[in-house]
């Protein structure tokens, strides 16, 4: 599939949709509509709200606008003309004015109409193989403080077979959702007293606490160091950091004794109070500070989604203050460590990216280009096949970025390093080089997962609730034909929680039927079933989630098996 063939027929489906709104509701006032990553989206003002179930009606009518077979054409106009053109609605007008020059584009089918940079396909006949998908609420150009608008997503492919590949990942998507597998298996929750913030229940808080011990424990062993810092500060902190000019729109703010603080957005500049609490030497370096650090973001209500996108999270943030010369060994030790975590989380896919300067971002390009050509050569070092991100780096420096791929080849954006060059300057950090002098280090803000609460969404999805061994909250459950085996049951049960194993007994009195139905809808690994015969030969019956069964198992080889998933 050819990709920019793909990109011109979602910019032109974008348009067909524009088409078909402005026929069926001519009130409708349009904004913008652009192609996407997964299909197309156009922001609309109507006249009145449309429901989910207008979809069907909109979609019906692109497809015969569609079989018109309208020739599309493209044409530069002043913008005088422009402005005529759209003299009654105020969103084409503002991006009439905003552009440079004295012309704009617009792009025609039939008699609608369009401002369009170009690029489409060459009649509406083109445009075959589509379907609208959603119906949400965005603003005015992100701006909470705009206009509320309505926006209708869709999908677009150039073959009825590819569309039909991504609607049958769509359907398999609503069906393994982390939202209801959340409920159905009782992990976490969200509630109207704390819109954006999740609810972990025990079994929820046993895998945040897999993963965080397992890094913990992974972290230590390279020589990272654990640090706690407050989750509110001074607003003078996030004014210096720089924090403040890029996250006040989504920042929390509170006065305390007539003094303005703010809770965190990030974790970083309490990980740089504690460096430079005291002289540093170059004998400390790299120093190596990790932090299970809590942030809070301001998400707009309408963006607000599962574990996906939250107002409260978790990063598991590592700042490392070293040298410039230490920076490309310490880039292969992430590398290292951040593939070993996310394959042990049963992703294999792995794509790398190194992202560069923002449009919004600290410093001059001088500094930036040092840095970038760190990271590379680091990428360069551990032999990883890698893209390039243009512009897509953090405001204070570029970053390696990770997208790993879950089973229903869906990309996400989780791991980061990142190079910063301008934080130390910011606090004026220093350390004693061998020669007695003052000089600067540098930062690297490193995260594996990312956010917690996203990263147990995608997992959740990757394995379609079925989590691994070492993951799962109940690792057993034991079953028993009758109450007879229940003492056997119990011996089973304390050797098995003295282990470490998270196991349980069905207490139901269910049939066996009804207790491995119950243990496969509540997705436990394992399942072990004691009748008579076990009993009599101390042995255990394994039935495992996938429905395969190993019967007359002895316990030390059980527990053997289990130790080796761990």
């Amino acid at each position: 599939m050819n990709e920019q063939d793909l990109k011109i027929v979602r910019h032109s489906a974008a348009h067909l949709l524009a088409h078909a709104l402005i026929e069926l509701y001519p009130e409708t006032q349009l904004t913008i509509g652009p192609a996407t990553e997964a299909g197309f989206f156009y922001d609309i003002l109507p006249s009145k709200n449309f429901k989910e179930a207008d979809l069907a009606f909109i979609e019906q009518r692109m497809h015969e606008i569609s079989q018109r077979n309208l020739p599309i054409t493209h044409e530069q106009i002043s913008k005088s003309e422009a402005q005529k053109l759209y003299k009654d609605n105020p969103f084409k007008l503002e991006l009439i004015n905003d552009l440079e020059g004295d012309t704009v584009g617009l792009a025609r089918q039939g008699e609608f109409y369009d401002l369009c940079r170009g690029g489409h396909v060459a009649k509406t006949g083109d445009i075959k193989y589509f379907k609208l998908t959603a119906l949400s609420g965005s603003y005015w150009r992100a701006n909470r403080d705009g206009v509320a608008l309505q926006r209708i997503s869709g999908i677009a492919f150039l073959t009825q077979e590819a569309m039909d590949k991504q609607l049958l990942k769509e359907e398999q998507a609503q069906m393994y959702d982390h939202r209801k597998l959340g409920k159905q298996l009782e992990l976490f929750s969200f509630h109207d007293e704390g819109v954006g913030f999740p609810f972990f229940h025990p079994k929820g808080k046993v895998v945040l606490n897999q993963l965080r011990n397992a890094m913990r424990e992974r972290l230590r062993k390279a020589g990272y160091l654990e640090i706690e810092t407050p989750i509110m500060l001074s607003d003078e902190l996030w004014r210096r950091s720089g924090h403040y000019n890029f996250y006040k729109e989504n920042m929390y703010f509170s006065e305390i004794d007539e003094k303005s603080y703010a809770v965190r957005p990030m974790n970083c500049p309490g990980s740089i109070l504690i460096y430079k609490d005291r002289p540093r030497s170059y004998r400390e370096l790299p120093l190596r500070l990790h932090e299970f650090g809590k942030v809070h973001r301001h998400e707009l209500s309408g963006v607000l989604h599962g574990l996906f996108r939250v107002r409260s999270f978790t990063i598991d943030d590592t700042h490392i203050y070293c040298t410039i010369d230490q920076v490309e060994a310490e880039i292969l030790k992430s590398l290292s460590l951040l593939m070993q975590t996310i394959k042990k989380c049963g992703f294999e896919n792995i794509k790398i990216g190194l992202s560069t300067k923002p449009e919004k971002a600290m410093g001059d390009d001088a500094i930036w280009q040092k840095a970038i050509a760190a990271l590379k050569s680091a990428l360069n070092a551990s032999g990883v096949t890698y893209t390039i991100n243009e512009g897509d780096g953090a405001f204070y420096g570029p970053k390696i970025d990770f997208r790993i791929e879950d089973s229903m080849e869906r990309q996400w954006q989780c791991g980061t390093i990142q190079l910063d060059f301008f934080q130390p300057e910011n606090f004026d950090l220093s350390y004693v080089s061998s020669e007695g002098t003052a000089k600067r280090p540098v930062i690297l803000h490193q995260a594996f997962h990312g956010s917690f609460e996203r990263f147990f969404g995608i997992l959740l999805e990757h394995h379609k609730g079925h989590l691994p061994f070492w993951l799962a909250p109940v690792q057993a459950k034991i079953l028993t034909v009758t109450d007879e085996q229940k003492p056997y049951a119990q011996k089973i049960l304390s050797l098995l929680q003295e282990a470490g194993i998270r196991v349980e007994i069905d207490q139901s009195g269910d049939t066996l039927s009804g207790q491995i139905k119950d243990a496969q809808l509540k997705k436990i690994p394992w399942m072990l079933i004691i009748g008579k015969k076990e009993v009599e030969l101390e042995t255990l019956t394994v039935r495992y989630h996938d429905g395969k069964q190993e019967m007359g198992i002895s316990y030390n080889s059980v527990l053997e098996k289990m130790q080796k998933l761990l």
